[in-house]
């Protein structure tokens, strides 16, 4: 069978996972057969390495400067350039499986045949299995629209076949109509007129709480939207019919198709007011007493407002941005909604007192006026009173009619005040207590003679653009907030963001061209008319009709409306957002935001909105890079002794790497790194290399893992440069893993010469942390064998590792050890536990037979007991060759027995899920199938033949044989089985240890 490999990704001139294995397995070879093999040319290093090995040359300098590379250097050479391609597999496939395979096929395990089990000696062929093959259900694997769109992942839409192929409003609104024509045609014409009347007649008590509230908001918010001052003279009523056309816009548009909220209810967008009121202030101060163009100015300014609010809503949706309106920090808006609710709190006083815009400021005189007579306190307190009133009401009580019912009350106990006493209306208007709308009532139409446009200056026009932004800028924020609140309170499952951000730009535009001003789908305002029956488009137009009939009565109704109930509407808005911005967030954000929300609110009160927003916006932005310092960039920091890589390496080596380890530091870095956080790294860099540690811990290799870090900035990548040569002048090489070239990290890393092949640079890029600890340990391995063959050997000393990039670094044994701990843990730790024998060549010693010699070389160490005790148990064990490619089994099988590797290299994989899995690489001079073998159990690995190997193979029933034949011998070979166990799953439990860290 084939084995399916994944293409190697090419890291300049580091290495690829096969170089480092080739690297591995010879390694792994000096451990039983000796270095004596370097002088017949065993290679042990590689000609393009920047300064791995350079950094653990423990020889003298060679002879000749010029003397050819190594045999280590031409044979990773040629591994290398066995790479070069980009989909090089690890393996080639097993000829044999050739046979039986297709492209399309996987692994099929392997058994071993008992026809060639002749002198102990066996070869492994692949299992032909019909398991590959599956019938096709033609109708399951047709290739429909709906089948590419789920495989593709995408989220189910009003776009997805099967949910719905209206592509927009104008589609959607005429498969509306085609639905209910089709509907209608059921019924008899007899049926068609009782549902003509009883339809309209259940959505009636929706319709007049609707016009109720509509009236109310517009009354409240209509009256402020122009500001109080001479160049707007009686313009409280045109702000009432503006408020009424920008209503009907939009609530037409909701209705007619344009939201999926069949009875969505539209209103103005009130928190524009403020931003209007700097419009108008801007105008006024630049135009002086010109009242006309003031006006016409003024006019055009609002209308433009809508049109700019709605070409960035058609936009936002039509090109599926919405989400990008999540990504706005939430506090900000919070902090303007605090602005919002003061704004109101300070506009409902004004209302109370009749002041104007102007008139108003931050003094001790206009806090006289409050309290100058007793009418003014009763004028501005009674409504604050009723306001607060209301919320301690709402409080106790939770019914959503109380709100309307209140407003109502207001007015009539106000009328029957006024008939006990036997007020006139002018008396009333005289003395504040009811709008004086002048003595012409000026129909609802009124405000388009303000739309003069040549009188418009657009000088100042184009000078309020930056108001007309942040207006725009906050008014989109709401819609993601109110369409996803929408749909849980309605239970609307089907709602799309997009499409109702399409909905508000038609609804905003078409509010621009009839000269009105902004809107949106109001929330509280669309629950109420749902929960009282008005959850049809029937409904919702009715509402439009309702409304239009109120604005063209418009000026007569304003002139009896009672000053308190407008100005406790304002009140209690005004408070509202207040205690919900600025009470209700101190425990549920930090302190930094919260201050925010403050400075944002105060801001906007003294200066005004848009510093206020600007302010807030700089505040997030400099929080945020302080919070975002305090976190910490570094996630653990180890060395090599306590993390390895997943090689299965013979005892000998193993033991030596355990003690050389902790000149490796491995680093794992994690999130976005940027100035603010890079200094941290900086500074646990410089600490590593600082005098004290040094002299306790002295490290040659420092190992940085990008596989958690997001992505870096232009300082970090600068910083890691500075880190770098901070390394060099210790002789420490820095090593990069987990950063792709052409990833964010690596291409930050890239822009800045950064990598392994950039000219001049002393760094190694490897594509995991496993492929880092690896190369290491190899590095370690290959110093050591090399000086003991030029120390030891009798042939010429071969030339060290080759640094084509950067001067070699002048480690020789010519220094005094005591000058080099890094260099004496070195030499003392391989002569403790990597024994170098150079045998004799003219007598050399004859090695023993196998499988006696792989039982010695594998397990030998784990017992004090003599050669002869082995030979008992190789009659037991049966030699089995496996071609590369060949699966010896399959995790979750059965175990079939357990393997002594002579030579060749297998590779083991732990699947945990279907992303998460767990490489590990078992060389000569090991033992693989242990544990499952000895108690019985299911295979938890895939183990393949990476390389072609020679196996000695102990079957279950052989072991039973054994225990049977000499039970003492059998207990004490399974113990020493279980040592080396135990210990090849420390090394991977280790690994996982430092991965997960």
């Amino acid at each position: 069978m084939q084995i399916a490999h994944a293409s190697e990704e090419v890291f300049g001139s580091s290495h690829t996972s096969r170089a480092i294995r080739e690297s591995t397995n010879r390694l792994a070879s000096m451990s039983f057969t000796g270095p004596s093999l370097l002088s017949g040319g065993l290679p042990l290093r590689r000609g393009s390495s920047t300064s791995g090995a350079a950094a653990l040359d423990l020889s003298q300098p060679s002879v000749s400067p010029h003397a050819g590379p190594s045999a280590l250097s031409m044979l990773v050479d040629r591994g290398r350039a066995g790479d070069s391609g980009e989909t090089t597999p690890h393996a080639a496939p097993s000829s044999l499986a050739d046979e039986h395979t297709t492209a399309d096929s996987t692994n099929i395990p392997t058994a071993i045949s008992k026809d060639r089990a002749r002198s102990h000696s066996s070869h492994i062929h692949p299992r032909v299995s019909l398991e590959g093959v599956q019938e096709v259900d033609e109708d399951a694997m047709a290739d429909s629209e709906l089948r590419r769109i789920l495989a593709r992942g995408e989220p189910p839409s009003e776009r997805t076949p099967l949910l719905g192929k209206k592509d927009n409003w104008a589609q959607r609104t005429a498969t509306d109509l085609r639905a209910a024509r089709s509907s209608l045609s059921k019924y008899s014409p007899k049926e068609l007129a009782t549902i003509a009347v009883r339809e309209p007649v259940k959505a009636l008590p929706a319709v007049v709480l609707g016009l109720l509230l509509n009236v109310l908001d517009g009354v409240s918010y209509g009256m402020i939207l122009f500001p109080v001052s001479p160049y707007y003279p009686d313009y409280g009523s045109l702000g009432v019919s503006m408020f009424f056309v920008s209503c009907i816009t939009a609530q037409l548009t909701y209705s007619l198709g344009g939201s999926i909220f069949k009875g969505g209810n539209g209103s103005m967008m009130i928190e524009a007011v403020p931003f209007y009121h700097i419009i108008c202030a801007l105008i006024i101060s630049e135009l002086g007493d010109d009242a006309g163009a003031i006006v016409a100015t003024t006019m055009v300014s609002f209308a433009f407002s809508s049109l700019l609010t709605g070409f960035v809503f058609f936009a936002l949706g039509y090109f599926k941005l919405g989400s990008l309106i999540g990504y706005f920090p939430r506090h900000i808006l919070v902090g303007c909604i605090g602005g919002v609710g003061v704004f109101l709190f300070i506009t409902g006083l004004q209302v109370s007192l009749g002041l104007s815009e102007d008139s108003f400021e931050y003094t001790f005189a206009t806090l006289k006026l409050f309290f100058a007579s007793f009418h003014n306190v009763v004028l501005w307190a009674l409504p604050l009173a009723l306001a607060i009133l209301l919320r301690v009401i709402t409080h106790f009580f939770h019914h959503q009619l109380i709100f309307p019912a209140y407003f109502l009350l207001i007015p009539a106990v106000f009328y029957i005040v006024v008939a006990i006493g036997g007020w006139d209306w002018q008396y009333l208007r005289d003395q504040g207590w009811v709008f004086d709308v002048g003595q012409n009532a000026k129909p609802w139409y009124s405000f388009y003679s303000g739309f003069r446009f040549a009188l418009v200056d657009w000088g100042v026009f184009w000078s309020a653009m930056p108001t007309q932004l942040a207006l725009v800028f906050f008014g989109i924020l709401h819609v993601p907030l109110n369409v996803p609140a929408l749909g849980v309170s309605l239970a609307e499952d089907n709602v799309s963001l997009n499409r109702e951000l399409v909905a508000h730009g038609v609804s905003n535009v078409a509010s621009g061209l009839v000269g009105s001003v902004p809107n949106y789908l109001c929330y509280v305002n669309t629950v109420l008319f749902y929960r009282v029956g008005g959850d049809s488009r029937l409904a919702g137009l009715m509402l439009a009709a309702a409304t239009a009939v109120v604005m063209y009565l418009g000026p007569v109704v304003i002139g009896y409306l009672p000053i308190t109930v407008v100005a406790a509407l304002i009140y209690v808005l005004g408070i509202d957002l207040a205690v919900e911005s600025l009470w209700d967030t101190r425990h549920r954000v930090n302190r930094l935001e919260y201050i925010t929300i403050v400075v944002i609110a105060v801001g906007m009160t003294v200066f005004d909105f848009v510093i206020g927003l600007f302010i807030g916006i700089i505040l997030a932005c400099f929080f945020f890079v302080l919070q975002s310092s305090r976190r910490r960039p570094i996630r653990t920091v180890f060395n090599g002794s306590t993390a390895k890589s997943t090689v299965r390496r013979p005892r000998a080596q193993r033991a030596f790497i355990q003690r050389v380890g902790s000149q490796t530091s491995v680093m794992k870095l994690q999130g976005f790194l940027f100035f603010g956080t890079i200094g941290v790294v900086e500074d646990e860099i410089r600490k590593l290399l600082d005098i004290a540690e040094w002299e306790h811990n002295p490290i040659r290799f420092l190992i940085i893992d990008f596989a958690l870090v997001a992505g870096l900035d232009f300082s970090s990548a600068e910083a890691f440069v500075r880190i770098q040569r901070l390394l060099a002048a210790k002789d420490v090489l820095m090593i990069l893993c987990g950063a792709a070239p052409h990833s964010v990290v690596g291409t930050a890393l890239r822009a800045v010469d950064l990598w392994a092949d950039q000219e001049g640079t002393r760094v190694e890029v490897f594509a995991s942390l496993n492929d880092a600890l690896e190369w290491t340990e190899n590095t370690y391995l290959t110093a050591f064998y090399e000086n003991q063959v030029k120390v030891k050997g009798d042939t010429p000393a071969p030339r060290s590792i080759d640094l084509p990039k950067v001067q070699r670094m002048p480690f020789t044994l010519a220094e005094s050890f005591q000058n080099s701990p890094r260099r004496t843990l070195l030499a003392r730790a391989g002569d403790d536990t990597l024994p170098v024998y150079v045998p004799d060549v003219e007598d050399p010693p004859r090695p023993p037979a196998q499988p006696l010699g792989i039982l010695l070389q594998t397990i030998g160490s784990y017992t004090d007991a003599p050669e002869s005790f082995f030979t008992q148990f190789a009659p037991y064990f049966a030699r089995v060759a496996a071609p590369a490619g060949t699966t010896l089994w399959r995790q979750g099988e059965a175990a079939d027995g357990l393997y002594l590797i002579e030579s060749g290299s297998l590779r083991a994989t732990y699947e945990y899920n279907a992303d998460d899995r767990v490489l590990e690489t078992m060389v000569a001079g090991t033992v693989a199938g242990d544990l499952s073998t000895l108690s019985e159990t299911h295979r938890n690995a895939t183990v393949v033949a990476e390389r072609d190997a020679v196996l000695w193979k102990l079957a279950p029933h052989a072991l039973a044989k054994m225990e049977k034949d000499q039970p003492e011998a059998a207990a004490m070979f399974v113990k020493i089985v279980l040592k080396a166990a135990v210990e090849e799953v420390d090394v991977v439990t280790s690994h996982l240890i430092a991965v997960l860290s």
